[in-house]
């Protein structure tokens, strides 16, 4: 099964190793019709610290490497390299 890709922006660089990724969804209310903005938080792997505040990035699932810590960040947003 292949492993799901996210976009988001890294809110926090401060662990070692870590960063902390806000990943907005956007959907249709199914009564009212309008459109709703929910974000979430994950916990990424970065082994190089090399991503920082502001950064739009690409996590992939992996196999948990903490409590809280089943991402690894692939690359930035924009980068073809990133995406297989």
């Amino acid at each position: 099964m292949p492993k799901r890709v996210l976009l988001g922006t890294v809110q926090s660089d401060a662990s070692d190793k870590t960063v902390r990724v806000r990943v907005n969804r956007r959907f249709k209310h199914p009564l009212y019709k309008k459109y709703i903005v929910r974000s979430k938080n994950y916990l990424a792997h970065d082994e190089a610290n090399a991503y920082k505040v502001g950064d739009q990035v690409r996590i992939q699932e992996c196999r948990p490497l903490s409590k809280r810590k089943t991402w690894e960040v692939v690359g930035k947003a924009g980068d073809e390299a990133g995406s297989a």
